[in-house]
């Protein structure tokens, strides 16, 4: 759907470690009409920024779904929170696997197609390829 317009940014409430942990991904719906989007997202991991690399993350889905009518220029929001990077420098998992930094996420939602976002202050770390994530809300999370 070209509709929705995503970003993101990283989350104020993000858990302890190295490297960002959590971020919020904004859509915005870009057409005059008004769209709907429900679910929860699916979210990989886009190697050297080329989403044909993708990487998919198990994904642990947080709160309930229902359906959010984004009006024109109106805003949605997911928050997604890493297993995080712990240490200094090069940093560990404490799981004992091979941190991995992603340039670029592809953040899929149900119905409204497949987002390519960036950080604009960095890449992301995370440890076992997983990532908690709420269902798309109206209310913009913390």
């Amino acid at each position: 759907m070209t509709d929705l317009r995503a970003s993101m940014y990283q989350a104020a409430v993000r858990p302890p470690g190295t490297g960002i942990g959590a971020v919020v991904v904004e859509f915005t719906n870009v057409s005059g009409q008004p769209c709907v989007v429900q679910g929860h997202p699916t979210v990989a991991g886009a190697g050297n920024g080329s989403p044909q690399r993708n990487r998919p993350l198990k994904v642990t889905p947080t709160g309930s779904t229902s359906a959010v009518s984004v009006a024109p220029a109106g805003k949605a929001w997911t928050k997604l929170t890493f297993v995080q990077v712990q240490g200094e420098a090069d940093g560990y998992c404490a799981s004992g696997s091979e941190p991995v930094t992603y340039p670029t996420l592809v953040v899929g939602i149900p119905g409204a197609g497949a987002h390519q976002v960036a950080l604009e202050d960095g890449s992301l770390a995370e440890c076992d390829d997983k990532v908690t994530v709420t269902a798309v809300s109206a209310t913009k999370p913390s």
